[in-house]
Parts: C-alpha cells; structure tokens; sequence
C-alpha cells in the first residue's frame, strides 16, 4: 500500500491551481513586503519629521547666559511650558541641552546623543531607561556651540504600522482564498468533460469500438475526445480488416486441406498401387499450395512487423538479383522457360531491407513462372535494372498472356487474382498484395505496365543512395 501510495499521481485540477495559486501567491507576499517597505519607510519620515521639529523648537529657545557655572548656556522655558511644548497623549518624549563637551546644559540626565557632528541631523535608534526610543541629534552654532537630542518612544509609530500590515493583508489573504475557491469551481466545471470522456472510455467493453460521444467545453478537450474517437475508428477498421483476413485464410486453407483429406480418403478406399500413386500426387500438389499460402502468410505478418523495426540502410541490389534468378533457374528451366537479368553487371545499391527485397523477388518471379508463360511459343521472364539520374528501377517482365488495364489497378489488392490465375486455379491472389506492401515500407514505388505484343511488367523504383 506504502508504494502504490508513493506513486500515486496528483489530479490535473490541483495540479492547476498549484500552478496557478504559488505565482500567484509568491507575488502577492513580494508586493506586500514592498508596499509594507514603502509605507514603513515614509511613516517614519513623518514621525522623524515631527521629532526634528520637537529638536529645532527647543533649540530655539536656548539662551546665552553670562552666569559662568552655567558654561554660558541656559534654557528659558520652565519645566511646566516645556511639559506644554513636548505634550504627546500617546508617547514619551526626552530631551536634552548639551555642550560640546557633553556636559548637561537642561532636559533629563544620561540621554545618549551623536556629539562632533555637524551639519544635518543625525537620527538614531536608542535604549534609555530600559526603553526603546528613536531620537535625533542637531548641532547649533548660535549663541554658542550646543546640541539638542530629542528622543522620543516608537509605541504609537509600532502600531501605526501593524495596522498597516493587518489592514494591507488581511484582505489580500481573504482575496486570494476567494480566487482559490473561484478557481477550484472553475477547474472543476472545465474538467468535467474530461472526466467524463475518462468515465466513458474507462467503462467501455474492449469490443465496444463506437465512438464515444464527446460534449467538451473547450477546444482542448474537444480535440482529445476527436482524437480518441478517431483512434476507435482506425482500431475498428484494422480489426474487421483482421476478421475479414482471417475469414478469408480460413477459407483458402480450407480448399486444400479439404482436398488432400478427399484424396487420402479416396486412396484408402482402393488397394490398387496406381490410385495410391495418383491420390499421394495430388495430395502433394495441395501440400504444396497450402504451403505457398502459408508461406504468403508469413510473409504479410513479416510486413507488419518490418513496419515497426525496419532500418533502411545500402542495399547491393545487383547482388539479390543475382541470387534470386539463380535460385529460381531450376524451376524455370524445368517449365521450359527462359530466365535472364539485366543491368546487373556493375554495382548497384538501394536504400532498404535485403529481406523484404528479397521478399519482393521471390514473389515477382513466382508470380511471373505461374502466370506469365507464353500461350504459344517460348516463355521469356527477365529481371533488370535500371539506373536513372535520380533513381534505381527494378523490374521483372514476361510475355505471358498479361492482365487488362482494369485487372492493374486490382492486383495490388489481398486475395485479388489475375484472368491468368483464376483461370489455372492456382494461388491466393497474395503475391503483388505482398509486393505493394513491401515496397511502402522500403519507400519504393511499385507500377504495372503491359508488354508488346503481350505480358506484364512489374516495376519498383528506389531511390538512390546519397553516395551513388
């Protein structure tokens, strides 16, 4: 349970509002943090500002004094009118006269202040009586040289600026949890035609192929329930194409199999050595049959599966040629047929699958030896290659009794037969099948033309290899 828990994916709609709401709220502290900064700032340059005004206001009331003890300085307000002067009902403010030296000239005892400083006010954050103050420190030239340093306690200033940050963040957090809670029914409802077509597909009998319907509120979902349902189509299409293959190869296996099972069954009902003879001749002959069909077949599922692992690379192609017309001289000398290959003098190569050209071959010169033998007259079959600028042909031709300009455009199709075949009652109507296909994967075209005064001619054409 620990793992499956560990592997468990997150939603789509949380996912979403992560990414949606982190940003979201990332900028929202960035700008809160600014807005804080700036108000902290100028609301100190205005608690500062009234604090410097205190500073100027006692300044002014500093006076020469010809008393010598009193170092010359003295202070005309009384403690009640500084009381009035410095009044605040909700802060505690402290100050103090000094001289250069530092000595006490008035206000309370022991407040610290940034003496030797000349020029602007210097503010300063300080303890005094166990108390956090802020304070100022200004020099005067006039009467004589002094400081005044008025300090001044940060309580109301402190909460001026919590209810700044509260007043500031509250409602920007009550704000976001109101987007979050917008965004989640938003997600939801927009979702919902996915999780719809999830429900629908997830329920959905495996041979259920119809469409599912789709009902989507965006175009992104729309297209995914497009592309769903147009998969269904093609899975559909390519399995009654596999009904309707394996209809027909049950029906073609079952001739000749039913066939030898009529001639054993007719030679086990005579003792006569001479029907066992003829009887075991045809069983031979639609072994044979079944073989080649059988052997059509395989090659067909080899096309599928070359689909899916075929790599392409220079192929000899004089050299198959070579091979195949060797390996079917034998059959054709034993038909009395003229077997021959042209243009395979120099070297050629093609970019391709040595097997599924091969494969090609073998079916063309198989096709051309059952059906492409000269009513009357000697039988030619020739195999050739061509090189154009841009291109390689490969063609075998005969002169055999040919195939009308209708019949062309058919033979590439499974189970479709020549006049020829139908005619000799031989084959499956799967060679040229398993040519055009052989050829899509290699990249060839694949063209029928008709011969002078009769035959056929197949011919694929490759391209050349960058280096021929």
């Amino acid at each position: 349970m620990s793992i499956e828990r560990l592997t468990v994916k997150p939603s789509l709609r949380n996912r979403l509002l992560r990414h949606v709401l982190l940003p979201l709220a990332l900028t929202w502290l960035v700008g809160s943090a600014l807005v804080v900064g700036i108000a902290t700032y100028f609301t100190q340059q205005a608690y500062d500002r009234a604090l410097l005004d205190d500073a100027y206001l006692v300044a002014s009331h500093v006076r020469r004094n010809a008393d010598v003890s009193m170092g010359g300085l003295e202070l005309s307000l009384s403690a009640q009118e500084m009381s009035t002067v410095l009044f605040d009902q909700s802060e505690s403010l402290y100050f103090a006269v000094l001289r250069p030296d530092g000595s006490l000239v008035a206000g309370h005892t022991g407040l610290p202040g940034k003496l030797g400083t000349t020029g602007q006010p210097v503010f300063d954050t300080l303890d005094y009586q166990n108390r956090s103050l802020r304070s100022v420190t200004i020099h005067r030239e006039q009467p004589v040289d002094f400081y005044v340093v008025m300090a001044q306690t940060t309580t109301s200033r402190d909460r001026l600026l919590q209810r700044l940050l509260a007043f500031s963040i509250a409602p920007q957090i009550l704000l976001l949890i109101g987007l979050a809670l917008w965004l989640q029914r938003a997600i939801e409802t927009d979702l919902h035609p996915l999780a719809e077509l999830t429900r629908l597909v997830g329920k959905r009998d495996a041979r259920d192929l119809t469409p599912v319907p789709v009902s989507g509120s965006t175009r992104d979902v729309q297209r995914l329930g497009q592309a769903v349902n147009a998969l269904l189509t093609r899975i559909a299409q390519s399995v009654q194409a596999q009904r309707e293959f394996s209809g027909n190869v049950a029906h073609e296996l079952r001739t000749p199999l039913a066939g030898i099972r009529a001639l054993a069954d007719y030679g086990l009902r005579h003792t006569d050595p001479q029907v066992w003879r003829e009887q075991l001749q045809g069983i031979a002959q639609s072994q044979e049959r079944a073989s080649h069909l059988v052997d059509q077949l395989l090659a067909l599922a080899l096309a599928d599966e070359a689909q899916q692992s075929l790599v392409r690379e220079p192929v000899a192609l004089d050299v198959l040629v070579g091979e195949a017309v060797l390996r079917f001289l034998p059959r054709a000398d034993a038909a009395g047929v003229d077997l021959g290959a042209r243009g395979v003098e120099q070297a050629v190569q093609v970019m391709g699958g040595a097997a599924l050209i091969e494969g090609v071959l073998n079916n063309l010169l198989d096709n051309a030896l059952r059906y492409g033998r000269a009513p009357e007259g000697e039988s030619h079959i020739t195999v050739a290659v061509h090189e154009a600028p841009q291109a390689v042909v490969l063609s075998v031709s005969d002169n055999g009794p040919g195939v009308s300009a209708a019949q062309m455009q058919q033979l590439t199709k499974r189970w479709v037969q020549g006049s020829a075949g139908e005619a000799l009652k031989e084959g499956s109507g799967l060679g040229l099948a398993i040519v055009s296909e052989y050829a899509r994967l290699l990249g060839a075209q694949v063209s029928m033309q008709g011969e002078t005064p009769s035959g056929l001619r197949v011919s694929l054409t490759f391209l050349k290899t960058p280096s021929a």
